[in-house]
């Protein structure tokens, strides 16, 4: 094997290796993000099961209090049970105790929608989604909500006519309605 033939294989082997190394970085990224959303996922099925947990003791539906606006909807399937050990009992209520503290220190945090409103308010240039998302992160660390969930509460916001949608071309940017 020549020199020459030795320095091309070796120059392959270099751009195969930094050409994997790439990859390997972007496919980290991606499962980076996917964990983060499904730490939002999970947050919300947590509040969703305290909340059922909370209520399951209630036999007559009429006993059950208002729900809250913009509260999601628990259903109730025909034949559940409570019926269980001691032990299922006190974990459970341990778990209900755990996320009642959980929700009450949900609730003391201002909705989304209205921390985006603000941020949007502080500008006078429309903003995009992704703008709005990083300035979010970056003001309020405790909130880290998807791409996704920013676009879709700015999208409730349009359609409560409180912000306006601006469209050019692909892009699309929001402004408060004034």
């Amino acid at each position: 094997m020549s020199s020459q033939s030795a320095a091309k294989l070796r120059s392959r082997y270099v751009e195969q290796v930094a050409s994997d190394l790439e990859e390997n970085r972007r496919r980290q990224k991606e499962l980076a993000q996917r964990i983060d959303q499904l730490k939002q996922e999970e947050a919300l099925l947590t509040d969703i099961l305290s909340l059922a947990e909370r209520y399951e003791g209630f036999a007559d539906a009429s006993r059950l209090p208002e729900q809250a606006q913009g509260e999601p909807t628990i259903p109730r399937t025909k034949g559940s049970s409570t019926q269980g050990s001691s032990t299922q009992g006190s974990v459970a209520k341990g778990s209900v105790a755990r996320a009642k503290s959980d929700a009450k220190q949900k609730a003391d945090q201002p909705l989304l929608g209205d921390l985006l409103l603000d941020l949007l308010a502080g500008h006078d240039e429309p903003r995009s989604a992704r703008e709005l998302g990083a300035e979010l992160r970056e003001k309020h660390p405790s909130r880290n909500p998807t791409p996704q969930v920013v676009r879709n509460t700015l999208e409730s916001l349009v359609a409560k006519a409180r912000i306006q949608r601006h469209k050019q071309q692909r892009s699309v940017t929001y402004t408060v309605v004034t």
